[in-house]
């Protein structure tokens, strides 16, 4: 490789151009092949501006600049190896006389020049693929001449002209070379690779779209769509140093340490897409090959097993074949029950050295001998195929098994199973996937009581490579013909035929909702016939032909209109599944009532024909998920009526009404294209999927209404699990949360007209209302609260009760007083009840407060008495029966001593976390909903939970386990998880730790999870069975390059022993050990810890000694006691540890620390066994560092021992509940909770204010 420098005098100083890399680099005339491009008119010479690739390179790699590009220092992928650099004159295309300096780069794949031998991104490159020829034409200069195009140089001398022409030739030689014998390869040769994503973006400073294509783990540039074609672009973007991120609606920007790179793209979607394609490139970019290089050996796992493609880097691991990236996309598409998809350079974890094996054993030749048998030359993929072509191949192919070879036992069960058994018992794996292929059941019975399955006959057999193969198919579907699609099949039963005719009024079909009122004219009169199953309706009676029909198996939802929506009085509407909306109008009820009932037994099956025996506001199909059943959507009959929602669904039992008034949320997610509406309810979650867009809105809409209050009424109103109305709960919350110091709350009035806003808003839809900090005042929300309380129609004692209600406050004697209180308040409406305790609840709270806030009973009671018996205040009885109540709130209301002691220790937490938030300058409020997840991340396993401060991580386990009715069977370890998806660790959180500081401390990286913790058994049983509480041992470790101190070279892991006891973590580089048994002491040296198989025996320098056989068997190390009892391994250490010259090189308490299951692969730790370790000081700063174990087991009694000290013992509960709890009953004034389901910003303005570590002060909470 050669590398010219210019002398200052060779750099023409005439113009100043700005390119990728340089801000104005000295060119003496225009680059002429830019010219012609109108996309950059304005644009100086046709480089880069800078203004739209911000910020400059001397803000983001001020260490760069000194260095040539061909020479960067360090980074994190090897740099390409060029074969030849210099500069050189380029000659522009149109042949003008003016030559441009240029720095010229050739490797194997590209030639690119530059403006500067100090540039990242070239002004162009062409693909050595693409060069048809290079000439030499005299006076120094050559010709690299493409397809389309050619480009000239000019050397300084002929010496360097052939130099250059050389290189080239042999190049392009090397490259034709490899395309020829690309089949003989031992890794094959990749071809023209197909892009992920390609197509027309913004760049930011430019006039016009550039090209953009996204192709493995590169980002290439180019001027238009036909230099794409052409394969000659402007500049590739290595994506192992790039990262992406969102800007706004439609832009997001592509940073790299030498340039940001500003892209916009024509809508939202089309901006996930680009986000999701470049993501992907930067997790190629950063993945390894050495998978994949070994399943590469075999020569069929090379290409594609579907279309040929060349080194394909995906996988099936059921199906036991190596696909590329477009083909695992579709795989995908196919469902786990189909395919499992796995990535050969990404999921590391996956590939235990067993799958390797079968995939060498197995793989693409043996898979396609028995899945593509029969493959018709017309319908074989190719690398070029489309998305909807490989679809429909792939559906054909493993869903339906069209091509497959079939085995001679097809159609015998009994036979095929029997051959199975027998199958994997032998090493003929092609013959197990025949027949599990043909339908031979996975986990068929034996025979054999001692080995009952076909998985359990392998393993007798020592046939591990079967083995493997079951386990990865034991839910795969078998192929079938005709697969039933549950989408497509709505149910199969004859449905009973219906007839009716009459005249209707009818308006034209429309393909939007109907939102305007249809006045009578619009309204035609028609002779309609309801029979087999088709609404036909003519011009009138005598007519033969209809004018149109609709048939029932069409319809997807009948709506019933409230009275005069329309012209007429009573309409319904017809909503048919191609998204055409038929409106009907009568004006008599009788005739009207009598067409809905005909039309809806005329498409209603007779699963849901209950659904018919009351009258309802809508009913249809809608696509839905429910319960357990979140893989696939299934098709579910709903009828609104009033509030309720009742629901059937084809596989499961009659479900209860879902109230919609008393959902816990009613929320939309997803894009305008993809909406699921979602309901929770005490216990259970609905998913309903918008896929028909016309009906669903309607649903939608309808929904929404009933949800929302239908009067003025306590009973009326939207009420929460407790039969409390949530506008009471919504201002109670805030007030707790916000209030209680406040002097002088209640009897403060806020400003009349932000109070009716605020209280219109909460009539109107009070769970939507989220009360904050900033936005509400507390005297506007305290307000607003007293103003519903005196407008209630009927009052919250009712006027039966009222007079009552004041007789009781002048009996003298006190516990008769008290006594006709608890009868009153038992003959209240269960919603009044509710509410009334959950008021003199929160007013037993504020007046605790009252050297503070001003507010004591007699107070209180003056505020209260007349806005809730609704007097004028005169009479002073009112005021007596309020502060009765409160003096006596725990009698009176039967509250236990548990329930009196949580409810004080929640309030003092709230008023500490303010009084800290207060002293940081940063305060919120509102409502503090947590989203936790069952067993994985994913929108259908969402539930949203209010956590109370006193709520421990085995009460929320069971909260989301009893929400799911998932029952709890023995073994089974339900535990909740802390998942980091930036540090990719989780961290199962202790039954007994309390949950809302994990909550607050929450990142935007960061969710809870609740699924069984598969290795608590075996944690448990080691605990049980070790000696001591202590451990030590080997592991690997590496720093976070953040932390300093340690004195251990980052960027890597290093063998360090650590001893762990019941009260701290202790890591040693150099340890003296004496040995008392042997008589006299003896010193020796453990200096490094490197391992051996006789054990530690190796000389160091300086003539001292490895510590002999010091590693003991399982026990590690160890020495008798004088009664014969060994032991616990860090006593040895730790009492016998020279304390002078063996301090330990680290210490840190145990109590402090936080473990991590995992440690994030972008550290490449040496196995997939490791742990994160976070460390937070006094001063409240985090450390962070990275261990790993040689084995699965060593990890997890490491991790058993941590969970052990740090809780005295206590791992598991000795009697958990192991049954579904009674939900306990939602009290007010209990802790709000941050919103975790918002914008970033509102998410982290909501832990804002626990910078302070407020959270400290719920530590013993």
């Amino acid at each position: 490789m050669t590398k010219e420098e210019p002398l200052p005098s060779r750099v023409p100083r005439a113009v100043r151009v700005s390119s990728l890399l340089s801000e104005g680099e000295e060119l003496s005339g225009d680059d002429a092949e830019d010219e012609d491009d109108h996309a950059y008119e304005g644009i100086p010479n046709g480089g880069w501006p800078s203004s739209g690739l911000n910020p400059p390179l001397h803000s983001l790699i001020p260490d760069l600049l000194p260095h040539s590009m061909d020479e960067l220092p360090g980074g994190s992928t090897p740099i390409t190896q060029f074969i030849k650099a210099g500069w050189l004159d380029k000659n522009p295309p149109q042949g003008s006389y003016i030559y441009q300096k240029r720095w010229v780069r050739l490797d194997a794949d590209y030639l690119r020049y530059f403006d500067s031998n100090k540039d990242a991104y070239s002004k162009r490159f062409v693909p050595v693929a693409c060069i048809c020829r290079v000439a030499a034409i005299g006076d120094q200069k050559f010709e690299v001449i493409t397809n389309n195009r050619t480009f000239t140089f000019r050397a300084e001398s002929d010496v360097e002209r052939n130099e250059w022409v050389q290189a080239l030739q042999q190049v392009v030689a090397e490259q034709r070379a490899h395309v020829r014998l690309s089949s003989a390869s031992v890794l094959g040769v990749r071809g023209a690779e197909q892009p992920d994503r390609a197509g027309s973006l913004e760049l930011r400073g430019f006039k016009n779209k550039l090209y953009v294509a996204v192709v493995g783990d590169k980002v290439q540039l180019y001027k238009n769509l036909e230099e794409f074609h052409l394969g000659v672009g402007i500049t590739l973007i290595d994506m192992s140093v790039g990262n992406v991120k969102e800007v706004d609606r439609r832009s997001f920007d592509l940073t790299t340490p030498y340039r940001i790179f500003s892209f916009s793209a024509d809508s939202e979607l089309e901006k996930e897409q680009w986000l999701e394609a470049m993501q992907g490139a930067i997790a190629e970019a950063l993945s390894t090959s050495e998978v994949a290089e070994r399943i590469w050996a075999a020569a069929a796992n090379r290409f594609c097993a579907d279309c040929g493609a060349p080194q394909p880097d995906w996988a099936s691991i059921n199906l036991c074949v190596v696909i590329c990236k477009r083909c695992a996309g579709e795989h995908r598409g196919l469902g786990a029950a189909v395919s499992k998809v796995r990535s050969l350079k990404m999921d590391r974890k996956v590939w235990t050295e067993t799958l390797i094996q079968l995939f060498l054993q197995l793989g693409n030749g043996p898979g396609n001998h028995f899945w593509a048998a029969n493959v018709p030359p017309s319908e074989a993929l190719q690398p070029s195929s489309s998305p909807g072509a490989r679809r429909n191949h792939l559906e054909a192919k493993y869903r339906e098994g069209k091509y497959r070879r079939y085995h001679p036992l097809f159609g015998n069960q009994e036979e095929l199973d029997k051959a199975l058994c027998a199958a994997v018992t032998t090493t003929d794996l092609a013959e197990t996937q025949a027949l599990l292929g043909c339908g031979a059941g996975v986990s068929c019975f034996s025979g054999d009581p001692a080995a009952p399955t076909p998985l359990a006959l392998a393993e007798q057999a020592g046939q591990t490579l079967q083995m493997e193969f079951l386990r990865n198919n034991q839910s795969t579907e078998v192929p079938r013909l005709d697969p039933v699609k549950p989408m497509e099949k709505h149910y199969s039963i004859i449905l009973p035929t219906v007839s009716h005719s009459g005249f209707l009024y009818k308006t034209a079909s429309a393909s939007k909702p109907q939102q305007d009122r249809r006045a009578r004219e619009e309204f035609s009169r028609r002779w309609c016939v309801l029979s087999d199953g088709v609404l036909s309706y003519y011009e009138n009676e005598r007519a033969v032909t209809p004018n149109g029909e609709i048939r029932a198996s069409e319809i997807v939802c009948l709506a019933v209109s409230p009275l005069d929506t329309h012209g007429f009085e009573h309409t319904f509407e017809v909503y048919t599944e191609g998204e055409r909306l038929y409106l009907f109008g009568l004006e008599s009820a009788e005739l009207a009532h009598e067409w809905v009932k005909c039309i809806a037994k005329a498409f209603v099956p007779p699963l849901a024909e209950d659904l018919l025996a009351r009258d309802f506001e809508r009913l249809g199909r809608l696509p839905c998920k429910a319960g357990l059943s979140l893989q696939q959507a299934q098709e579910g009959w709903f009828a609104l009526a009033g509030s309720e929602l009742r629901a059937v669904f084809p596989e499961g039992p009659w479900e209860e009404p879902l109230q919609l008034r008393r959902l816990q949320e009613l929320s939309i997610q997803g894009d305008s294209e993809n909406q699921v509406l979602v309901l929770v309810e005490r216990r259970r979650t609905l998913y309903i999927q918008g896929e028909r867009r016309l009906d669903f809105m309607g649903w939608l809409a309808a929904i929404q209404k009933a949800a929302a209050s239908l009067g003025d009424t306590l009973s009326e109103q939207q009420l929460g699990d407790s039969d409390i109305p949530v506008i009471v709960y919504r201002c109670v919350d805030y007030i707790t949360q916000c209030g209680l110091t406040s002097e002088g709350i209640y009897r403060k009035c806020g400003q009349t007209s932000k109070t009716q806003r605020l209280l219109e808003s909460l009539r109107q839809d009070a769970r939507s209302v989220h009360l904050k900090e900033g936005e509400q005042h507390v005297d506007d929300v305290s307000s607003a609260l007293k103003r519903f309380l005196r407008d209630l129609p009927d009052g919250l004692f009712t006027r039966a009760q009222r007079l009552a209600w004041l007789e009781a406050s002048e009996i003298e004697d006190e516990e008769e007083k008290i006594s006709r209180y608890q009868e009153l308040f038992v003959h209240l409406p269960p919603v009044n009840r509710a509410t009334v305790k959950a008021l003199i609840s929160h007013l037993y709270c504020v007046q605790c407060f009252s050297d503070t806030n001003q507010m004591n009973t007699h107070n209180l009671a003056i505020v209260f008495g007349p806005t809730l018996f609704q007097t004028d205040g005169q009479d002073y009885k009112a005021g007596k029966v309020v502060e009765d109540l409160i003096n006596h709130y725990v009698v009176v209301f039967s509250v236990d001593e548990e329930e009196l002691r949580k409810q004080r220790e929640e309030v003092t937490a709230i008023v500490k976390m303010r009084v800290a938030g207060t002293a940081s300058g940063t305060q919120h409020a509102g409502d503090f909903i947590c989203t936790v997840y069952l067993e994985e991340k994913k929108v259908e396993t969402e539930q949203h939970v209010k956590i109370p401060a006193s709520m421990t991580a085995e009460e929320l386990a069971l909260e989301i386990l009893d929400r799911r009715n998932v029952s709890i069977r023995e073994k089974d370890y339900w535990t909740c998880f802390e998942v980091n998806e930036k540090e990719e660790a989780e961290r199962p959180l202790h039954y007994s730790e309390k949950v809302l500081p994990i909550v607050h401390g929450l990142g935007i990286d960061s969710h809870l999870v609740v699924k069984k913790y598969q290795s608590m058994e075996s944690m448990l049983l080691y605990l049980a069975s070790r000696v001591g509480d202590t451990k030590h041992g080997m592991m690997k470790f590496r720093e976070d390059r953040s932390l300093l101190g340690l004195g251990l070279p980052s960027g890597g892991f290093h063998d360090r022993y650590f001893i762990l006891n019941s009260s701290c973590l202790r890591l040693y580089k150099e340890v003296r050990s004496q040995r008392p048994w042997s008589g006299a002491p003896e010193t020796r040296a453990v200096s490094g810890w490197t391992r051996n198989r006789e054990g530690f025996g190796e000389k160091f320098p300086g003539g001292r000694a490895l510590f002999q056989n010091a590693y003991r068997g399982a026990k590690g190390w160890g020495r008798p006691c004088a009664d014969g009892r060994a032991t616990s391994d860090c006593t040895y250490l730790t009492d016998e540890v020279s304390p002078q010259s063996h301090r330990p090189e680290k210490e840190w308490p145990v109590k402090s620390l936080k473990v991590y299951l995992g440690v994030k692969k972008k550290l490449r730790p040496p196995t997939c066994w490791g742990f994160t370790v976070v460390h937070e000081t006094e001063k409240h700063e985090k450390q962070q560092w990275y261990l790993c174990c040689d084995t699965q087991m060593e990890l997890r009694e490491w991790f058993a021992t941590f969970l052990s000290v740090q809780h005295d013992g206590l791992v598991w509960p000795s009697e958990p509940s192991r049954v579904s709890r009674a939900v306990p009953e939602v009290r007010m004034g209990s802790v709000s909770l941050i919103p975790l389901r918002g914008s970033e910003n509102e998410m982290r303005r909501s832990v804002a204010a626990f910078t302070a570590d407020p959270l400290s002060l719920l530590r013993h909470v």
